[in-house]
């Protein structure tokens, strides 16, 4: 059997109930309530498909009521018709202006009322489908980005991927990487520290972005990338080249597409993650908070990792180790702010670091 709309007749004169419930009742289901007050005792338990409402009733006039159907969320979307005595054109554009659909005057005749309600009962369904076809597209959308982005994050993973078999002393080093400045940023948004800078992230694309902040280093040669042992001023001078490297390949992607935060992080990170607090980082020796704050967290992600992980010209520090240096360099290598949010992250930043380092260190790498 189809479901009937539910009506709900709300008039103090008992003989317009009456009759009202005698011309709907074969086509809906009707409620027929003597009383504002007696129609808000009946809402708490049933939702209706429509109102009629009288406008000239005692204790609570329709006027009243509509005010009250308004103010609450879950009959806001309810239709109701003004049904009443009053014919003035003034009573009518209130009755409208309050957001009621339409305005019919007593008395009524049955086949325009059943035609009024019948329309508007179709066009809240209609409204209805296309809330909820509304819905489905964007689920649709949400769906179809998520493809984009898995794609996006696959591709960006075989990137970082080529990158470190090339420099086959940091594996798992970019992984490594995003996870310490996940810890950070998390630490950030409890402390308060940078909320408005912070607000502004797009997490789905920055975190992501920091995987290509070595990019640059594909271009370096695997004489230089893997030396075992260390590096000649001249060497590690090439070395650095990679940072602006790294910034000429993310802006020829960019040529090439269209402007998107994915792109525009990488790049802070690729160009900022070696700059240091006193000025005496590269490539543009920039000083304070003239560093980007994700350039500024990126350069405690890669430096802890750098001092956690097995390279050619020394062993793996002790994450206690590691940590002591970093702490040490607030003020110097760092934003001193920084060093302290660090502080309190650092037994996770330990945590990720023992997922890469399988082995118990030595008591040397310990002191």
């Amino acid at each position: 059997m189809e479901k009937r709309a539910k009506i709900m007749l709300v008039d103090d004169d008992m003989s317009v109930l009456a009759i009202g419930k005698n011309m709907l009742k074969d086509r809906y289901e009707v409620y027929p309530l003597p009383s504002a007050a007696k129609l808000f005792e009946t809402l708490a338990h049933v939702l209706p498909d429509m109102i009629l409402l009288d406008i000239e009733m005692p204790e609570m006039n329709g006027y009243e009521a509509m005010r009250r159907l308004r103010a609450d969320s879950r009959l806001y979307g309810v239709p109701v018709i003004f049904v009443t005595a009053r014919a003035d054109e003034r009573s009518e554009l209130e009755g409208l202006s309050m957001g009621a659909i339409d305005y019919v005057s007593k008395p009524f005749s049955a086949p325009l009322l059943l035609k009024r309600v019948e329309n508007h009962l179709l066009t809240a369904l209609q409204k209805q489908e296309l809330a909820r076809y509304n819905t489905d597209l964007q689920g649709l959308v949400r769906q179809q980005t998520g493809h984009i982005v898995d794609l996006q994050n696959s591709v960006l993973c075989t990137v970082s991927n080529l990158i470190e078999f090339r420099d086959d002393v940091t594996g798992g080093h970019i992984n490594r990487t995003r996870e310490y400045l996940r810890l950070l940023i998390e630490a950030l948004a409890r402390e308060n520290l940078h909320r408005e800078k912070v607000a502004r992230w797009d997490m789905n694309f920055l975190l992501p972005s920091s995987q290509l902040h070595d990019v640059g280093k594909i271009a370096i040669s695997d004489a230089i990338l893997n030396k075992p042992g260390k590096l000649t001023p001249e060497e590690f001078e090439i070395m650095k080249t990679h940072v602006v490297i790294g910034m000429r390949i993310i802006e020829r992607i960019e040529q090439n597409t269209a402007e998107h935060a994915f792109l525009r992080y990488a790049k802070v990170f690729v160009a900022t993650h070696h700059e240091k607090w006193d000025g005496s980082g590269y490539p543009l020796g920039l000083s304070g908070e003239d560093i980007p704050l994700e350039g500024r967290l990126m350069a405690i992600a890669d430096v802890y990792d750098a001092l956690i992980s097995r390279r050619s010209y020394k062993p793996p520090l002790a994450a206690a180790k590691a940590e002591r240096i970093i702490v040490a360099g607030g003020g110097t290598h760092f934003d001193p702010s920084l060093t302290e949010i660090f502080q309190k992250v650092s037994d996770g930043f330990a945590e990720i670091a023992a997922q890469g380092i399988r082995r118990a260190p030595t008591p040397s790498e310990v002191s």
